[in-house]
């Protein structure tokens, strides 16, 4: 699904900025129906797609373990 892949290309901010422009159309009530029912489903796949990144970072954040010498290292997280 080419709307799918070029959603996983977006960075969390990219993300959450488009979701909020379509948010703010949806709000406007000026699109036609077909429009609000196109907007309203990419909206729900950059929702998807935010709360993916999000917690990827949460993920990131708790593997920062305490090290040896009490220094804390972090281990990287994957962002699929």
């Amino acid at each position: 699904m080419a709307d799918t892949d070029d959603i996983k290309a977006l960075t969390f901010e990219q993300a959450l900025a488009e979701l909020e422009a379509i948010v703010a159309k949806l709000e406007s009530g000026q699109a036609a129906l077909d429009d609000s029912i196109r907007l309203y489903e990419r909206g729900a796949q950059l929702k998807a797609h935010c709360e993916s990144r999000l917690e990827a970072a949460r993920l990131r954040v708790e593997k920062i373990v305490g090290g040896a010498q009490g220094t804390p290292t972090a281990e990287p997280a994957e962002f699929s």
